[in-house]
């Protein structure tokens, strides 16, 4: 089985531009392959982990990934997937978005001479002349085309800016300027940048009367429709400072019965052969199947020993255990309580577990807090320094524990 092949087999592949080809290159390790990562955060998200194990999969086939870091078209922000207009960035913010983005992706991908590369759109996109460009792509886009793509036809209703129409012809220069300078054949994205994708293959065929390819991946979903690594309307972030190790194989320890063994396939680097045997598992061994989705995946992002702990501190708290070592924890200061007392909504606040007030009254309200194995009713109850000082262990929901303690 050729690593094509294997992309079909684990699910991973959405539409291609010509399959044959694409297939003969991707086999022989031929492709010199991009995807792009816009600079939003300070983080890359469990979002962006398909594309990452993906690139890790094509490199150690032979294939040569360039990680394109979006520090030009964070900019204009995409409309993709959007109800509404991103946030406007600065060039500072993008910056430092961009150096945190290469450091997480060491992890997962090889740099160097011969090897992969990471580069930045900023470093032609903000030197293009506004008439120049006009001049020279312009013309090669269809409006009427354009409006027709589903990333922008979904924000029509609610408004599209300028700005964010013209993100597709700049992701459409990437790609001009990839397979112009750095030998890039192929472009591979989520199934929402098809559109996006096919303007940069039709932009190189028009300019340069030459050919490339762009292949679409499966973005994979749970069984609630949520994007993958969104949880609770949070997202679920690689950086262990943003979801530490433990929640995030607690993320993936929870996902839906009907997604795990889809998951494995996608994620992981387990052989197929294993993968096809899990597949006739069902009922408690889907308990299983879902542990060792959360041990592949906090082993590739943390590292073994993180995941170890993860993993400790997971099956201490769900077999009625009282280890609470490897729980994530906050400190509390003296300085945060008032007369002696902090409230719950406070706590849940300085512990990072609600972004706002009634956020907690509704978890409250609706059943969904639990301190020290005590549900908490009311949303007035507040904890003692003594409380804080010997602990006070907080469940949000059925997957999110939390431990808050007074130094």
């Amino acid at each position: 089985m050729g690593i094509y092949e294997e992309l079909q087999a684990r699910g991973l592949l959405a539409q291609v531009t010509n399959e044959e080809e694409i297939r003969s290159m991707i086999n022989a390790g031929k492709a010199t392959f991009y995807i792009g990562f816009d600079c939003t955060a300070d983080s890359l998200t469990a979002g962006h982990f398909m594309a990452l194990t993906l690139m890790k999969r094509l490199q150690m086939a032979g294939n040569k990934p360039i990680a394109l870091i979006g520090g030009g078209t964070t900019m204009i922000g995409d409309p993709s997937g959007r109800t509404d207009m991103r946030k406007m960035l600065t060039k500072e913010d993008i910056d430092h978005n961009a150096a945190c983005f290469k450091r997480q992706m060491e992890r997962f991908i090889e740099f160097g001479e011969g090897k992969a590369q990471m580069v930045n759109n900023a470093d032609w996109l903000l030197n293009l002349n506004y008439i120049e460009l006009l001049r020279e792509v312009g013309a090669c886009f269809s409006v009427n085309n354009m409006l027709r793509a589903e990333c922008y036809k979904q924000r029509m209703e609610k408004g599209l800016s300028f700005l964010e129409f013209n993100y597709m012809i700049m992701q459409s220069y990437d790609f001009y300027y990839l397979f112009q300078h750095y030998g890039c054949n192929m472009e591979f994205g989520g199934d929402d940048q098809w559109s996006n994708m096919l303007g940069g293959t039709e932009l190189i065929r028009r300019k340069l009367g030459k050919d490339a390819h762009a292949m679409t991946i499966t973005l994979l979903t749970d069984s609630q429709g949520h994007k993958m690594g969104k949880t609770a309307g949070n997202a679920v972030w690689l950086d262990p400072n943003k979801t530490s190790p433990f929640d995030f194989y607690q993320y993936w320890r929870n996902v839906a019965d009907a997604d795990v063994l889809k998951c494995i396939r996608m994620l992981t680097f387990l052989p197929l052969e294993q993968i096809d045997e899990m597949d006739k598992w069902e009922g408690e061994q889907l308990n299983k199947a879902k542990e060792i989705l959360a041990w592949e995946l906090t082993k590739m992002v943390h590292g073994e020993e993180e995941a170890l702990k993860a993993q400790t501190a997971a099956k201490a708290l769900f077999a009625g255990g009282s280890d609470d070592s490897n729980m994530p924890t906050t400190e509390l200061t003296e300085e945060q309580f008032t007369d002696g007392k902090i409230a719950v909504l406070d706590l849940m606040v300085a512990c990072g577990l609600i972004a706002t007030k009634s956020e907690g009254r509704r978890l409250i309200q609706g059943g969904g807090v639990s301190v020290n194995d005590q549900k908490v009713g009311d949303i007035n109850v507040s904890y003692t320094l003594d409380e804080a000082k010997a602990g006070l262990k907080i469940k949000k929901g059925k997957k999110v524990h939390h431990k808050a303690i007074l130094k």
